[in-house]
């Protein structure tokens, strides 16, 4: 197992710090005031735009595709030092075109798309031209099981009805989203796993209703996380991902990247809250004395520092086992580190705020967004308990192999 950073990483790694410490960290405060003065939550500010073009520019984009057509083609354990270094800014990685739910999207485009898809759709999505969406949870059923969705989607001729509610469809509310990715069940009488179908559906399809955004916590999220209709909404057949009942496999497919980029974001913003508490306990001073001589304190920053560490290393050792061994071999890591790395990323969050005191949760830090979104994170992509299950099945079966009872 090894864990040193490629030549390559190394280079990328330097040249995405040299460019948050340039363009992102000086404008984090334009992009608030541009945000405040729009008159609504779901706006595109004139800054995010203008640092995307001198990313592009600077050869810092796609940086999380594998294929070298689209990207530099780094590998797992290359990109993930560099999603870290972009989750210390909630909105950076778009900067980059390499935020959620895109970067998925993308990948299963390039991998499961026909033509008329990459010419239609993975072009200006690789190109920061448009948005997209990720339709799968629902409102209706507990979607922690992806077989519990209800969305029909019914052959008629040469076209595909689709009838169903959606939520939580994060990129909805976008204004440059242009295209969902849609998953629903085309064959509910087949086998558990193959009833499901991914289907690539304009946002302008007639029938397609945005509903309302919900928010975080209170938060009203840029991209947003919408409740979508779908009320027979007609596809061509052509719209179809892969094949009739290849849903599933593709979800499988898309999430195991997705994963590595949502956990190493999650410990950059634990980097970025043990930077701001310590800070903070350096310059405030309490009954005659900094806060950071009160022990209490420098164990949360001890403690701090230990669990990041850990939970860096767990995910770049799974990372480095989708790179040689692959997703399915590297299972048991994937879902370890979407546990692991938001409650690590939770914990920080909650001493720095505590830190901060009243500041803490307020908007004058970026602590309290901070957390709503890690919060959130334990439920995207599949909750902790999921997660869980799937390891405690597979650390059973290991060992009822080895010892029969």
């Amino acid at each position: 197992m090894d864990f040193e950073l490629t030549d390559r990483c190394k280079d990328y790694q330097a040249r995405v710090q040299a460019f948050m410490d340039e363009h992102i960290y000086p404008n984090e405060s334009t992009y608030h005031v541009q945000m405040a003065q729009a008159d609504g939550p779901h706006h595109q500010p004139a800054i995010l735009e203008e640092l995307k073009v001198k990313a592009r520019d600077a050869g810092l984009w796609n940086l999380f595709h594998p294929d070298p057509q689209w990207g530099p083609g780094l590998k797992n354990a290359e990109y993930a030092p560099l999603a870290e270094i972009m989750g210390r800014v909630q909105w950076a990685s778009e900067v980059f075109n390499c935020n959620a739910p895109d970067t998925g999207n993308m990948e299963v485009l390039t991998h499961f798309g026909t033509d008329e898809h990459k010419e239609r759709w993975l072009k200006p999505l690789l190109a920061g031209e448009i948005a997209s969406a990720f339709a799968m949870t629902e409102p209706r059923v507990a979607s922690s099981d992806a077989t519990n969705i209800e969305m029909t989607m019914r052959r008629d001729g040469d076209e595909y009805v689709l009838n169903g509610r959606k939520w939580w469809t994060s990129n909805a509310m976008h204004p440059n989203c242009k295209v969902l990715i849609v998953m629903g069940k085309t064959d509910p009488e087949a086998e558990k796993h193959r009833q499901q179908s991914m289907m690539v559906v304009p946002l302008d399809t007639p029938g397609v209703t945005v509903l309302r955004n919900l928010t975080v916590f209170g938060y009203a999220d840029r991209e947003g996380h919408a409740e979508v209709d779908f009320d027979d909404v007609r596809v061509p057949a052509t719209a179809l991902l892969a094949g009739e009942g290849d849903g599933f496999m593709i979800s499988q497919a898309r999430l195991g990247p997705g994963r590595i980029h949502h956990c190493m974001r999650s410990i950059g913003a634990a980097e970025r809250a043990l930077d701001l508490m310590i800070d903070r306990a350096a310059r405030r001073v309490t009954f005659g004395q900094p806060v950071a001589q009160r022990s209490n304190v420098q164990d949360w920053i001890a403690e701090s520092r230990i669990e990041i560490d850990m939970a860096r290393l767990l995910t770049m050792k799974a990372a480095w086992l989708m790179d040689t061994v692959g997703n399915k071999g590297a299972r048991t890591e994937i879902a370890a580190i979407k546990v692991v790395a938001p409650n690590v990323a939770l914990k920080v969050l909650d001493r720095a705020i505590q830190v901060h005191g009243g500041a803490g949760v307020s908007q004058d830090f970026p602590l309290a967004e901070m957390y709503a979104g890690q919060r959130t994170l334990r439920l995207a992509d599949g909750p902790d308990e999921v997660h869980k299950m799937v390891i405690a099945r597979r650390e059973i079966r290991r060992r009822l192999a080895d010892n029969p009872v």
